[in-house]
């Protein structure tokens, strides 16, 4: 499973302001110059500052340190200094919120999701009309299993009904994100069971049925998506996809070029209609739609690879050499990234 990585904008960053207003002293002209520091994007900087004061148990000190740590990326410190002051902290201040909100961003990024929903949960509560916290707290949700409450904050989010078709199906779009595949397809069915006519939702199982291998019910899903929205050029990519998986070139073409002609600027369906010209030995062809997929896409290691074979079956080996170490270029590049 791959981190689902986000930002977050803290929402209380004028709070060590407030404690200078409100205590003009050494301590307090400090902590300005650490918010200042903070601000610049020099976070490590405005650790060391609040590290060289002689009082680090000042509850004002602890509050942006934790805070610092957290935009230096040091989330453990930053939880253990926030979590040990955070209640001691005036409630409903701009100080107190800060630390709760940063305490919920640190505890979610560091893999901690489960600590991360009460905070979160506090300061969606404050600002409920931010939808980055919304997004957070509906993914926190999802992860630790709790879609209701997930669907309802994404349903916050982009101001739907909570039990509605749509809500259902937003929900599941963010479960496939998350790659939990069969929570979603639930979600898709009951989107569908309160709104059949309802646009994606087909499309969205189509695709979970492909990607599973199940082509014969990905397909009909499909052909149910496109009934519904016919100008849905992502829902043909699909479709000629399936087909090809199934080895069905002459169907395949047909749902490509429709997808092309509704989106002629992704370079999916090019790629995968070389391929099928390619199969059915039409390399002039194949070979004019790969070029126009790298257009699109110049580090595509598929079309690379796929424009290599076609040069090497007809006969250019400088040209099919060429497009191989490129394509295992690209593969070791990515191999790194991942890794």
């Amino acid at each position: 499973m791959k981190r689902l990585i986000f930002t977050f904008t803290l929402l209380c960053g004028f709070a060590a302001q407030s404690f200078a207003q409100a205590q003009p002293d050494p301590i307090a002209s400090a902590l300005s110059e650490a918010r200042a520091l903070i601000n610049e994007g020099n976070s490590k900087a405005a650790v060391t500052k609040l590290q060289s004061l002689p009082d680090l148990k000042d509850i004002r000190v602890a509050q942006l340190l934790g805070v610092a740590y957290y935009q230096a990326g040091e989330l453990p410190r930053a939880i253990e200094t926030l979590i040990a002051i955070v209640d001691k902290l005036p409630q409903d201040s701009p100080q107190r919120r800060e630390a709760v909100q940063t305490l919920g961003m640190a505890y979610y990024i560091a893999g901690r999701v489960a600590d991360s929903i009460p905070f979160l949960e506090q300061t969606v509560a404050w600002a409920p009309n931010n939808h980055e916290l919304a997004y957070g707290l509906g993914m926190a949700y999802l992860q630790t299993r709790r879609t209701a409450k997930a669907r309802e904050s994404f349903a916050r989010m982009f101001r739907v009904a909570p039990d509605s078709a749509s809500a259902h199906l937003l929900t599941a779009q963010m479960m496939i994100r998350l790659e939990f595949l069969e929570f979603a397809e639930a979600e898709l069915k009951l989107a569908i069971e309160k709104d059949p006519k309802l646009p994606q939702a087909h499309y969205l199982l189509g695709q979970i049925a492909v990607f599973r291998a199940r082509y014969d019910e990905g397909i009909q899903l499909l052909e149910k998506e496109i009934a519904l929205n016919p100008a849905n050029a992502m829902a043909y990519y699909k479709l000629g996809d399936a087909y090809t998986l199934q080895l069905k070139w002459d169907e395949a073409i047909a749902p490509l070029q429709k997808s092309i002609w509704l989106n002629p600027y992704y370079s999916g369906p090019y790629i995968l209609l070389g391929k099928t010209y390619s199969k059915k030995k039409n390399f002039s062809t194949a070979e004019a739609m790969l070029k126009r997929a790298l257009q699109f896409d110049p580090n595509n290691k598929s079309a690379h690879y796929l424009l290599g074979q076609v040069y090497q079956q007809t006969a250019r080996p400088e040209d099919a050499k060429r497009e191989f170490e490129i394509a295992e270029k690209l593969k070791d590049n990515l191999d790194k990234i991942e890794q």
